[in-house]
């Protein structure tokens, strides 16, 4: 896709406010912080940032994918840890950067109480597969 075919895009800025971070995501675990970059994309891409708001339990870890483009995460605070398939478990500290392919199987295997993560994904509009 080159420039002239993707949508209008618009400058946007985000600061950080505590009071930013919403439940009720993809995750009941979590809570997030939109930086606004789906709106100023015009739904060509999504980021926000990512609070681990309660402690991990094995019954989060279940196999899934996710039907995107582009996803990327880097941690902001703590550490996280994942299994991929096809590359066993990876476990993610502050300053660590990973991008997942498009419909890669994984699943969760634990987090820091202060896990924040930032994750970048491409489109806005996806669906995530639990795989069972």
């Amino acid at each position: 896709m080159n420039a002239s075919s993707s949508p209008a895009q618009t400058f946007t800025v985000s600061h950080l406010d505590d009071a930013e971070f919403r439940t009720g995501g993809l995750r009941n675990y979590s809570a997030y912080r939109d930086l606004g970059i789906a709106m100023a994309t015009r739904g060509l891409a999504t980021a926000h940032v990512i609070r681990m708001t309660a402690p991990y339990s094995e019954s989060l870890s279940q196999w899934h994918h996710h039907d995107v483009q582009f996803q990327l995460i880097y941690v902001l605070k703590g550490w996280f840890k994942s299994e991929f398939e096809g590359v066993g478990v990876q476990t993610m500290r502050e300053g660590s950067c990973w991008m997942q392919p498009p419909n890669i199987r994984h699943r969760v295997l634990g987090w820091s109480d202060d896990c924040e993560l930032l994750e970048i994904i491409l489109p806005t509009e996806h669906a995530t597969v639990v795989d069972g």
